[in-house]
């Protein structure tokens, strides 16, 4: 369990939930009106004069820390790694309910640590081929934070420069991306040669455990293109008028020579629902193929299986959960 000072967690706590979306996910923000905001994945959660209550559950809180535990269901010390995790790489600014601010473009990566042990440890503790880990150390694709020592998962534009990265706990559940980040350029690893064929994946962790598994099959894992999503891809409501992932979108502008999509999401409700949605609103030139998990949740699930290595307490739980709601 990491250690966070004293002086940390005060600090956290000072954050108000304006200040927090404002700073890290405006795109969660949605002006109500006059000085009231609410999100946009709860409507009945309104933010005003420095509180929030969220009408339809009866619950309500100040800090942003209060938001995460309560709304989005983060334990204590998850919430406040995250929150920290993000005022560490640019301090939150305090923002008045008028105040308009401008989205933040700029990438700012979290220092990196001097020897990354911890994150080889735990990937390789998930089945991840060693080789595979220290190619993407080597390319600057995955590393290991200074302070908290989180696995850091890049994402590059065409000439190498990181544009994007996914944080995600070793000892715990916490899970943030870098401020600035753009999901146009989610972790991937493009083929060493021309490729007709892209691979997508939920997750880094999904992608790494796929290439695994394709080196454990004895076939040379970067004869083809592999991309994740950066996470859970949410389709519209009525699914013909969902988007094409970003990160999807932008790889296949940038290589031409693709001509087949294989997606291996999630086999939970979101993942087959996500699947559907890409299938639906594709370009037809493209052929799409779904080839999810054979067995477990996730890659990386199946992955576990095949080594005979354990589940992680947080890929049981989704595991559970998603039992409950297929059984439904």
């Amino acid at each position: 369990m990491p250690y966070i000072p004293p002086q940390v967690v005060q600090e956290v706590k000072r954050m108000d939930l304006l200040t927090y979306l404002k700073n890290y996910e405006p795109y969660e923000l949605v002006h109500f009106s006059g000085n009231t905001y609410t999100t946009r994945t709860h409507d009945s959660l309104k933010i005003s004069n420095g509180k929030w209550m969220w009408w339809s559950r009866g619950t309500g809180g100040r800090s942003a820390l209060d938001y995460l535990i309560k709304v989005r269901g983060y334990s204590f010390l998850e919430a406040v790694e995250l929150l920290a995790e993000k005022a560490n790489i640019q301090p939150p600014l305090s923002v008045s309910e008028h105040e308009q601010l401008p989205v933040e473009k700029h990438l700012l990566l979290p220092k990196a640590n001097r020897y990354h042990t911890n994150v080889f440890s735990y990937l390789t503790g998930r089945g991840i081929d060693a080789e595979i880990i220290r190619y993407c150390m080597k390319t600057g694709r995955i590393y290991e934070s200074a302070y908290y020592h989180n696995a850091v998962f890049v994402g590059m534009d065409q000439q190498g420069k990181p544009q994007y990265a996914a944080l995600r706990g070793i000892n715990t559940d916490f899970i943030g991306e870098a401020n600035g980040s753009d999901k146009n350029y989610s972790f991937s690893i493009s083929a060493k040669e021309t490729s007709d064929k892209v691979h997508v994946f939920e997750s880094a962790i999904d992608l790494l455990s796929y290439a695994t598994m394709q080196k454990l099959d004895g076939k040379e894992w970067q004869t083809e293109h592999l991309l994740s999503l950066a996470g859970v891809y949410q389709p519209a409501k009525e699914i013909e008028k969902s988007k094409v992932p970003a990160a999807l979108t932008r790889f296949l502008k940038e290589h031409s020579d693709v001509k087949e999509i294989v997606l291996h999401l999630d086999n939970d409700c979101a993942g087959r629902f996500a699947t559907k949605a890409i299938q639906t609103v594709v370009p037809e030139k493209y052929h799409v193929k779904d080839q999810p998990p054979t067995k477990g949740k996730d890659c990386n699930d199946m992955l576990c299986l095949r080594l005979n290595l354990r589940l992680t307490k947080r890929e049981k739980s989704k595991n559970q959960k998603s039992s409950r709601q297929w059984e439904r």
